[in-house]
């Protein structure tokens, strides 16, 4: 499985699926879920309501993935995780890497070969960008012999200076 980064909107990545960085309603909101919902149309939103009726009544928990429709993106699918605020009283590193490991395994099952990730919980949850970008990147290597030969290409599409430099320093070391 081939890592790579490139910098820009997601939301433009001709990747078989996008991660969505989604909160648990499933429903859009701001950041990287409200640009994939307000790109993709309301196809993907109209997928996240019958998840909602029919399989997640509860809404998606942290650290698993769901995929839709991608709707009017370059994209196949999107792939929906939801990743834990930030906390400096208790570890949820653990959720995190959850996160990567499980949009593998929905990119495996739906028969995605390449897929985009955003920072995922680096934005509003608060996540502190250097951590978000090593535990990306160490989850994702421990995780390829998993996917070998299922998943040929990881993009990391980091928004902005800091986390692009952040990505690439975990990925160069």
């Amino acid at each position: 499985m081939e890592i790579l980064i490139r910098p820009g909107d997601i939301t433009r990545e001709r990747t078989d699926a996008i991660v969505n960085a989604a909160n648990s309603s499933l429903l859009g909101g701001g950041g990287v879920d409200g640009a994939i919902h307000r790109a993709g149309g309301p196809a993907i939103l109209a997928a996240c309501r019958a998840l909602r009726e029919n399989t997640l009544p509860d809404g998606l928990p942290a650290g698993h993935a769901v995929a839709t429709t991608a709707g009017d993106l370059p994209a196949r699918w999107v792939i929906h995780t939801v990743g834990p605020v930030y906390s400096t009283s208790e570890d949820r590193s653990a959720i995190l890497a959850s996160c990567y490991r499980e949009s593998l395994r929905e990119a495996v099952r739906i028969g995605a070969r390449s897929l985009a990730f955003p920072a995922i919980s680096a934005g509003v949850y608060g996540w502190p960008m250097d951590d978000a970008a090593r535990i990306a990147i160490e989850t994702l290597r421990e995780s390829a012999d998993e996917v070998a030969g299922k998943i040929d290409t990881v993009v990391l599409v980091p928004f902005g200076a800091s986390a692009e430099d952040a990505f690439r320093r975990h990925l160069a070391g």
